[in-house]
């Protein structure tokens, strides 16, 4: 048998525009974890897809070798039943069906055409087995966590009898339990022999379980380090990104912080369908003038709930509490007037909520801020141009003009286009719900750039973050939530990952001063 179970050689792809894949070269040595490192855009999603047969034979040019053989992929199908699997991004679960319909989807267990149920649970047991999951085959997919989602999809992958598993960013939407549960996983299954490539801008996950690592940059193969020959950093990793070091000084800020501009005074905010479940319970926070201030907290913590609520109650019902901006109390209860009165939002679902996906870069730009761009409620559309060809320089945003769709940008770059739609608004009170989330690490440090710069000119900046590195780096206050409730405050030079931590993890109870205070569990 090869070396190498996986050879990919010379690969190039073009879209309209675009060449995505340049020659690309890629060997996965058989019962190795192979990382897949690079910026958003450099055509590592791309590249497994053509390997997966998302694009097909004959829509690039290069050859794949697997386990030594040349294979021409139609489809998916003919990947998967060489035993390579793909797990993406977007977790493909449907939430009403139950796990073991999920994991069966598409390889049903049949005996004459009639599925074997029995045969159906019994595997489904042995499979969830396999990953650690102690979950009822019969459970429906929306009733589980994300963390055990990611767990469904590889059992999934284990139904089809994977040689080659391929992970696109599998901890992006997981908490640092999860991550962590999902990265030993993976270890166990390398004792076992199989083979994995995990795609990921978590670096430290990388150094963590990766034994070769190949960087891309602007589609070509760069290098590929290997554990054995070498000592591999996460600075040697980052060099090989973005063609250059990046350090802490990159983000480093003198703090010049003023009188409180926002703050938000015994907030509570219920279920927008079970009326009796309080999601924020009785939430006191106030941000200055020049600060960033985090807020830290596991999934489900209620950080999303409290600011979506906050920005003219987009979540929640029956929300109580008072709202004042310069020390004046004001209503926000819809969008519109939150960003009258200076509040903008930049959402943890860029995909979802943030973008107009099959609309270009100008019009996304422009939408919350048309009124301005108006003269006697007509757009004017050179204002409208100038305008978003401003921003799309001002933020780096890497497209071939302002009318490319927003769907055709990588991750950094739609992020970068949201953050352009509210800046426009002028805020005075910026809200960021995970910011940095699936993007890769030279796209992270502009975007660090552009949260100093806005603090600089004076705006308060309000950052959600499951990334406890990011909130310890750029915040300079951090309130830490708990089952909808303040845990804890901690200022920048008190905080660590094990202050945070102990805050994240508590019971509560009230003491003398009515105040909360934490225990660890």
């Amino acid at each position: 048998m090869a070396d190498h179970l996986l050879e990919m050689r010379k690969i190039t792809k073009e879209f309209p525009g675009v060449k995505a894949l340049e020659n690309v070269n890629f060997k996965v040595k058989e019962g190795e974890i192979h990382a897949l490192c690079g910026e958003n855009g450099a055509g590592k999603s791309t590249l497994m897809k053509v390997l997966s047969g998302v694009y097909p034979d004959g829509s690039y040019t290069g050859e794949i070798l697997f386990q030594g053989k040349v294979c021409q992929f139609k489809n998916i199908k003919q990947s998967e039943g060489l035993g390579i699997v793909i797990i993406h991004q977007e977790l493909a679960l449907i939430p009403e069906l139950t796990i073991a319909e999920n994991i069966f989807l598409g390889n049903e267990q049949a005996k004459k055409g009639i599925i074997d149920w029995n045969q159906t649970t019994t595997k489904t047991k042995a499979l969830l087995q396999k990953v650690g999951l102690k979950e009822s085959p019969n459970t429906l997919i929306k009733h589980i966590g994300v963390g055990k989602q990611q767990l469904v999809e590889i059992a999934k992958a284990l139904a089809k009898e994977v040689k080659l598993l391929i992970l696109d960013e599998p901890t992006a939407a997981l908490n640092e339990s999860d991550s962590e549960n999902l990265l030993q996983l993976l270890l166990q299954f390398k004792k076992q022999g199989m083979t994995s490539i995990i795609i990921s801008h978590k670096l430290n996950e990388i150094l963590k379980v990766a034994d070769s690592i190949t960087i891309l940059r602007d589609g070509q193969t760069i290098e590929t380090l290997e554990r054995e020959k070498e000592v591999i950093t996460e600075d040697r990793i980052i060099k090989g990104m973005v063609g250059r070091s990046l350090s802490n000084q990159d983000t480093k800020r003198e703090a010049d912080i003023g009188k409180t501009i926002f703050e938000v005074k015994n907030w509570t905010v219920y279920h927008p369908l079970q009326r009796d479940r309080k999601m924020v319970d009785n939430v006191n926070l106030h941000i200055r003038r020049g600060e960033i201030v985090g807020i830290a907290g596991l999934m489900g913590a209620g950080r999303t709930e409290l600011a979506m609520s906050i920005f003219g109650q987009s979540y929640g019902q029956k929300i109580s509490g008072k709202i004042e901006i310069d020390g004046k109390e004001v209503e926000l209860k819809n969008v519109s007037q939150a960003i009258q009165q200076g509040v903008a939002y930049v959402t943890e679902d860029r995909k979802t909520y943030g973008l107009i996906l099959n609309d270009d870069i100008k019009t996304n730009i422009t939408l919350p801020s048309l009124q301005q761009l108006s003269k006697r409620a007509i757009i004017d559309q050179h204002e409208e141009i100038r305008t978003a060809g401003e921003y799309r320089k001002k933020l780096n945003i890497k497209a071939a003009s302002i009318l490319q769709r927003a769907e055709n940008l990588s991750g950094g770059n739609q992020q970068k286009v949201v953050l352009s739609k509210w800046m426009l608004t002028e805020p005075e009170i910026l809200i960021m719900d995970e910011p940095t989330r699936g993007i890769d690490i030279g796209a992270k440090y502009e975007i660090y750039a552009i949260i100093n710069q806005l603090a600089a000119k004076g705006k308060g900046i309000l950052l959600i973050s499951s990334e406890l590195p990011e909130i310890l780096r750029i915040c300079d206050r951090i309130y830490v939530m708990s089952a909808g409730k303040i845990t804890g405050e901690v200022n920048r030079e008190e905080a660590t990952q094990e202050t945070l931590m102990k805050y994240m993890t508590v019971s509560r109870r009230q003491n003398d001063a009515g105040r909360e205070t934490a225990d660890t569990k």
